[in-house]
């Protein structure tokens, strides 16, 4: 027997393997050719359907959010998501305005685009644990989306945001009490070498026939892009006297329709 396996076998494995490393790259050059909004403050309304009174509400939150806390968190709005879904378009977002202080990620994200009926709340690494994937879902689906269907887009996202500060600012443990609420609190460890492999196995097969899911292979290489060219571009980006820290996210968050 042959135990590196049969020269077809080995052919096939080669195929696949550069069959995904292909699908990685031309994900990565989409993100390239897409045209993201410039960090001209707290607040982008690209799509312009915030109310000025409200645009200037929310700053001033924002600005105290990140005085007393450390945490940036933008609101932005796109007249198009250019083709993508609002995952991946709201993470390559993110790491190009570098959201959050670098040492700490705790940046946010709330990503509205109307023209696709889409919102996302993308959540920084180092806040993952306390703007978990359930309370952002729960923030949306409660907070935001019922008044965008109303046709006021000003009243959801200025309640939004105040849901998300209120959650980033008060005591862990009364989120906590609500069963519904408590979901991903524990990770599997320990897990056999026979399983990581067959992980493993389902990423790559994932990655090759499934689109949607390259997003996440697409932030590993940002991640390592933005660290290793663009450790001083931030500035670039922004406006105002405003700027990411060089904080990332992982694709922590939720999203919505309406």
């Amino acid at each position: 027997m042959n135990a590196g396996g049969s020269p077809s076998a080995c052919a096939g494995r080669g195929v696949r393997l550069t069959v995904a490393i292909a699908a990685l790259l031309c994900t990565i050059a989409t993100v390239f050719a897409l045209t993201f909004p410039a960090l001209s403050g707290r607040v982008v309304d690209q799509a312009n359907i915030i109310s000025a009174a409200t645009r200037s509400t929310l700053g001033q939150k924002l600005v105290d959010l990140e005085a007393r806390s450390g945490i940036q968190l933008v609101v932005a709005t796109v007249t198009s998501l250019e083709g993508q879904e609002i995952e991946p378009y709201a993470n390559q977002l993110f790491r190009y305005w570098q959201l959050g202080q670098k040492a700490k990620n705790n940046g946010v994200l709330l990503l509205v685009a109307p023209n696709e009926r889409r919102v996302r709340i993308e959540v920084g690494y180092g806040l993952e644990g306390t703007l978990t994937d359930a309370l952002s879902k729960v923030i949306i689906t409660n907070a935001i989306t019922p008044r965008f269907k109303a046709g006021d887009f000003s009243g959801g996202i200025a309640r939004g945001v105040d849901d998300i500060i209120t959650v980033l600012t008060t005591d862990a443990s009364e989120w906590q009490q609500r069963p519904s609420l408590r979901l991903d609190s524990q990770q599997t460890e320990g897990l056999p070498d026979w399983l990581i492999w067959l992980a493993l196995s389902a990423f790559v097969f994932l990655l090759i026939v499934w689109p949607g899911f390259r997003w996440f292979m697409l932030g590993l290489a940002l991640n390592i892009l933005t660290s290793s060219g663009s450790s001083g571009s931030s500035g670039s980006y922004s406006g105002g006297g405003f700027s990411g820290g060089g904080g990332s996210s992982g694709g922590g968050g939720a999203s919505g329709s309406w």
